[in-house]
């Protein structure tokens, strides 16, 4: 460590000190945990009362602060949105959830909520004592000025990328407690291999993807497979500005065809806010820093900076949707599967972008343990599901179908567009309830 930094450095246990009793401590999001931070502050359980937790989106395996609390007496942890284990622990009532929209998290901060710790995990700092912000940039810098306390958890295993122009930097010298020591390996994600329904869904997307386009794909097998078929394609120039940055965007540049040419924002350079996928592509975002510019969700997921990008093209996935074109992407009747997360934030950006389109891809129907299949549109989204996307923004919505191209349509229209991509064991009980409901 820089020899002027040396009195800011601490153990994990002597960080994790400063936490008092009411406290609110904030340990980000995505795969930016600090992971030596959780389990020094869970070995502090006895002595304190009502800590409150943020988190979201975890990716490992487990969450200290929870598991050594079970009836939460010590330890209260709010999800912006469930990761695995996260969902494990919401369902077995352990902790709590917290809807909200990535682009309005910033303000959230700023106006509503109190930091009194803030436990940010860093990459190792140059020699100008500048660290970069690893694999999520979440909203830290809105959070460290809140935060009472700002504690950096420096992982030795983080990209040191800093943003070309320093977005992704912090220094030092904006932290009260600098932390060291061995952390495991970054968590890794992969993909399912996609069905013949997943690869139907992309060949019916990608054949309306223009050349030039930029793009915002979420994580998930069809998102990937869409990457895949586009960077077997004759598409060419593609851009990149984009939630999360994931394997999708490495598969398209190793193909030469992730460019960022024609993106008239940040021009030539990938645009993301997290960064999740495989150990190759964190070597990618290590090795090629200029290459990128991550940035806070202020500008990220912001729908007036992305309209200002002609061809935006948002991908996203969901769970079902109505006739309506109303869109759950997040649960099942009250159990929350996840968050709504920035998918909104893209659709509506795609919407502002002149040639923009957002879609929704979703397999048609679905089949349970016992072997019973279920449609994936419904004639109504069931009372206590969430609606993650209103009817008005939701444009296209993509199956092995075909694409029903939403926007403009009456309620009756929408309803016939819905039927035509649905599974053809539903489509008869759905036309019934379309013909009743919407004449």
């Amino acid at each position: 460590m820089i020899e002027k930094y040396r009195d800011k450095i601490k153990s994990p246990a002597e960080a994790a000190k400063v936490v008092k009793n009411g406290d609110w401590v904030d340990f980000g999001f995505g795969n930016g945990f600090p992971e030596l931070f959780d389990e020094a502050l869970a070995a502090r359980r006895d002595e304190l009362q009502d800590v409150k937790i943020r988190g979201g989106l975890v990716y490992r395996p487990i969450i200290h602060t929870i598991d050594c609390d079970p009836d939460r007496k010590h330890f209260q942890y709010y999800s912006w949105h469930l990761g695995g284990y996260e969902r494990k622990m919401f369902t077995a009532g352990r902790l709590q959830f917290v809807p909200m929209l990535l682009r309005l998290l910033p303000e959230m901060y700023r106006d509503y909520l109190r930091v009194d710790v803030a436990v940010v995990p860093v990459s190792k700092p140059d020699e100008q004592g500048y660290c970069g912000l690893g694999l999520a940039n979440f909203c830290w810098k809105t959070i460290m000025e809140k935060a009472r306390t700002v504690i950096f958890e420096v992982n030795e295993n983080m990209p040191c990328l800093q943003g070309v122009d320093g977005s992704h930097r912090v220094s030092l010298d904006e932290a009260d407690i600098i932390m060291e020591g061995q952390h495991g390996p970054l968590c890794t994600s992969s993909y399912r291999t996609p069905s013949e329904a997943d690869l139907q869904i992309a060949r019916n997307v990608v054949a309306e993807i223009p050349n030039g386009a930029t793009l915002s794909l979420g994580v998930g097998t069809i998102p990937f497979t869409i990457a895949q078929m586009l960077a077997q394609s004759d598409r060419e120039d593609l851009g990149c500005h984009t939630g999360t940055i994931s394997d999708a965007f490495l598969a398209l540049y190793k193909a030469g065809k992730l460019t960022n040419a024609k993106k008239e924002v940040k021009t030539g350079l990938n645009t993301w806010n997290l960064a999740s996928g495989s150990q190759e592509l964190y070597d990618w975002l290590q090795e090629n820093p200029q290459l990128f510019y991550p940035a806070e969700l202020d500008y990220v997921h912001n729908p007036r900076v992305i309209e200002k990008i002609s061809n935006y093209i948002s991908i996203n996935g969901g769970v079902q949707l109505d006739l309506m074109g109303q869109e759950n992407a997040e649960s099942v009747g009250t159990r929350q599967l996840s968050g709504v997360g920035g998918q909104l934030d893209f659709l509506e950006g795609a919407f502002l972008s002149r040639g923009g389109a957002g879609y929704i891809c979703i397999e048609s129907s679905r089949v349970d343990k016992k072997g019973v299949r279920h449609s994936n549109i419904v004639p109504a989204i069931a009372a206590g599901s969430a609606i993650s996307g209103p009817r008005a923004l939701i444009q296209n919505v993509a199956t092995e179908y075909g694409v029903a191209h939403l926007t403009g349509l009456s309620l009756k229209e929408r309803a016939q567009a819905m039927i035509a991509v649905a599974h053809p064991d539903f489509r008869a009980e759905l036309q019934e309830y379309a013909a009743k409901t919407f004449g």
